[in-house]
């Protein structure tokens, strides 16, 4: 038995490149198809690419905001130390300018620590970022992934409750629809009786006869019934099904809005009434269907 997956989760993930560690955030929301929003540190603005073509390869719908950047101090940080060779042409070329200019200042403590490259080369490989972005990316899908699962489990409980409940309004009301039916005949043909007497009791039979087909709602809770199945099908099938669950919550709304002009008892009334209900908590739940 497969399962739904709705379009709301939450996951982070953080990856160790370098002497830095990249942080990755995922969220996302029901949306009516993929819409992808990223939020990179400047120096992962190349990875974008990337992390698209990875969020494409796992969701269907939704929209997606993916955050990340990157952070001093990964795993192996190492200790500071001055690069030996770059300081000594930095101050021979320090006495070479002096010498030329006499009232040139000297260079500061800090302006060599500043100097580039004086404490080693920090900046991290492409390569590196680029496969620090594509694994921690994948973990953070693996967990967004497990969250939407869950999410999407509770929306088929609580979908299914309510499919349940509308077979038992459809079993209720449909023994009912004959005697609704004949007992309205009834009626109807005492009040045209009254109304013209019994002159033309051939008009009489006609105008109730087409009456009774207006007012014969078998039609309209047998196609609740096959909606109702195909509902229970695709929460079984499980996979991308928010679009065609929210085609069917159209089509039983459309057939408990017959129900309800149709109807000529009461008790026919509330029934549609009660589905009309269950349809609408239906349909909010379905639009975070993925």
């Amino acid at each position: 038995m497969g399962s739904i997956h709705s379009m709301t989760g939450f996951a982070t993930a953080a990856v160790s490149v370098g002497q830095a560690t990249l942080n990755l955030e995922l969220r996302s929301v029901n949306s009516r198809f993929l819409d992808l929003h990223f939020r990179l540190a400047d120096e992962l603005r190349v990875v974008e690419p990337l992390l698209r073509e990875q969020l494409a390869g796992a969701l269907s719908r939704g929209k997606v905001d993916c955050r990340a950047g990157l952070q001093a101090g990964g795993e192996g940080a190492r200790e500071l130390a001055l690069d030996a060779r770059l300081l000594a042409q930095l101050v021979a070329l320090d006495a070479g300018v002096r010498a030329a200019l006499p009232q040139a200042a000297q260079l500061s403590v800090a302006e060599v620590l500043r100097w580039p490259g004086m404490l080693g080369d920090d900046a991290l490989p492409a390569e590196a970022v680029a496969e620090a972005a594509v694994r921690a990316v994948r973990q953070a899908l693996t967990d967004l992934t497990a969250s939407r699962q869950r999410e999407g489990a509770r929306l088929a409980v609580m979908l299914q409750e309510r499919v349940t409940r509308m077979r038992e309004l459809v079993t209720q009301v449909t023994p009912r629809v004959p005697e609704v039916v004949q007992e309205y005949q009834a009626k109807l043909t005492q009040r045209l009786q009254d109304a013209i007497g019994s002159a033309d009791d051939e008009r009489i039979r006609t105008e109730v006869g087409l009456f009774a087909v207006r007012i014969d709602v078998a039609e309209e809770l047998n196609r609740l019934a096959a909606h109702l199945d195909e509902v229970e099908r695709i929460l079984g099938r499980g996979g991308a099904a928010g679009k065609r669950l929210d085609f069917l919550m159209q089509e039983l709304n459309r057939e408990a809005n017959t129900l309800a002009s149709k109807s000529v008892s009461q008790d026919v009334g509330a029934v549609a009434m009660e589905l009309k209900l269950l349809i609408e908590q239906m349909r909010e739940q379905v639009q975070n269907v993925e």
